[in-house]
């Protein structure tokens, strides 16, 4: 790599992903109208607040296709929640009337404006970050802190970042991706002066790593364990990476060398596999000659950041209970739309008939007793003894994974609460080639699966 190239494809990239003057002044002239009218709706409620333009669209890091405009209704930190959300509803209603109550820490409205997709949030306004009555309350805060200190030139470089975590598909911080949020974007790039720099320092981390841009230490009196940490300048108390997972850090860390020593505009373009069609799996089945197995339900209906951890959960909740029968799971994964599926690969088809069963010492008088007496009269071998120690060997409950996943043992593994709802209304379970059923829902999902990368 010559520097030459990387900055001749920085500066192509950066000027694609810099909104143009009208796209500018489409969005300005749409913030401003938003705001006037939402300052219109407070008025007319008996309850002091203010409206604060945040995000992205506020700090000016936010890209060409983004159509997003968050702003916060700050009502008195001494509000009775209950008002505060009964007064943001109200406010969010009246300047969205098409809008929809959606749920974070407490309800907002979202709806659009103009062509925009607006969230219209109320908060508390508290004096610093760390006083915080929700989590929604920091968010001005982090504008403030932003504003700044974000000139020109590091805003394009913190969208060139945004386009290229987004490329790799690491960029959001919602509980489906667990990547890096856009204020984690902002923080990263201020913190090592523009976008190169923070791939060149970021190919050679070795998590767990500690950023703390306003020196806090450890003042905020948390100890952060995780891989990366980035601690919010405005609440010292918090890691802005916390959601950030292992795996996405070091994805960040493959394809950051991987532009380096081969810069190209593609990097910054996501690579969208095409869906593997149903004859196309079973190929890949056959071919790997493997047994993928798949758990299918209807999803529950939440929200994504509800959804996802309880699908993870559950995912790995069967993984370990096919383990621990011996069906020796390859790879899995845990898919969402309409339907659900938790999906796993497994490396055994089917167990022998019986099991074996090892028992106490003979010398632990009364539990290897109380062992030889509950399988003397059974219909299994033994018991016997090998190496000091009574031993059966019994009929096995489970010798296939459908026979598993068929029985109402499955509700004994580690399951989401609205995940266990959902299966005990009705599930199906699919083995080998059935699976290959589930392509015409999660054919892209089941293409990234089978041809995987970093």
């Amino acid at each position: 790599m010559t520097d030459d190239a990387l900055d001749t494809v920085l500066a192509r990239v950066r000027e694609r992903v810099t909104p143009d003057a009208e796209k500018r002044a489409r969005l300005d002239e749409a913030v401003a109208r938003l705001t006037d009218a939402t300052e219109r709706a407070v008025a007319d409620r008996p309850v002091d607040a203010d409206v604060v333009h945040v995000g992205s669209t506020a700090r000016g890091t936010w890209l060409p296709g983004d159509r997003d405009i968050d702003l916060f209704v700050r009502f008195p930190s001494e509000l009775p929640r209950e008002d505060l959300e009964r007064h943001g509803l109200a406010v969010g209603h009246e300047v969205l009337p098409d809008g929809r109550e959606e749920y974070a820490e407490h309800p907002y409205v979202t709806g659009h404006f103009d062509g925009f997709a607006v969230d219209l949030v109320p908060c508390f306004r508290v004096e610093r970050a760390a006083d915080v009555r929700s989590a929604v309350d920091r968010t001005p805060f982090h504008t403030k802190y932003l504003d700044s200190r974000l000139g020109s030139a590091l805003a394009a470089d913190v969208r060139l970042a945004k386009a290229f975590l987004a490329a790799i598909g690491v960029y959001g911080s919602d509980l489906r991706t667990r990547g890096f949020s856009g204020y984690l974007v902002e923080l990263l790039t201020l913190e090592h002066g523009g976008f190169r720099s923070l791939i060149e320092t970021a190919a050679d981390w070795h998590p767990p790593v500690r950023f703390d841009p306003e020196g806090h230490g450890d003042a905020g009196g948390e100890s952060f364990d995780d891989p990366l940490v980035v601690v919010d300048p405005t609440d010292p108390g918090r890691n802005v990476a916390a959601v950030l997972s292992t795996t996405n850090l070091a994805r960040f860390q493959h394809y950051a060398r991987d532009l380096l020593a081969d810069p190209r505009e593609s990097a910054f373009v996501p690579d969208s596999p095409a869906a593997i069609a149903a004859n196309e799996m079973r190929t890949e089945i056959d071919r790997r000659s493997t047994v993928p197995v798949a758990v299918r339900f209807d999803a529950p209906d939440l929200v994504a950041d509800q959804l996802y951890p309880q699908l993870e959960r559950s995912r790995r909740g069967v993984v370990d209970a096919l383990d621990r029968r011996g069906f020796d799971p390859l790879r899995s994964a845990a898919f969402a739309d309409d339907s659900a599926v938790l999906f796993v690969e497994l490396g055994v088809a089917e167990r022998p008939a019986i099991e074996r069963h090892e028992g106490p010492p003979v010398s632990a008088r009364e539990h290897a007793t109380a062992f030889h007496e509950k399988y003397a009269d059974t219909d299994c071998y033994g018991p016997f003894i090998e190496e000091g120690r009574y031993v059966v060997e019994r009929e096995r409950t489970f010798p296939s994974p459908r026979a598993f996943l068929e029985s109402d043992a499955l509700f004994d593994v580690a399951l989401g609460a609205d995940v266990e709802r959902a299966l005990a209304a009705d599930y199906t379970v699919l083995v080998g080639d059935e699976t290959a059923a589930l392509a015409d829902e999660f054919g892209a999902e089941l293409s990234r699966y089978f041809a995987p990368k970093p």
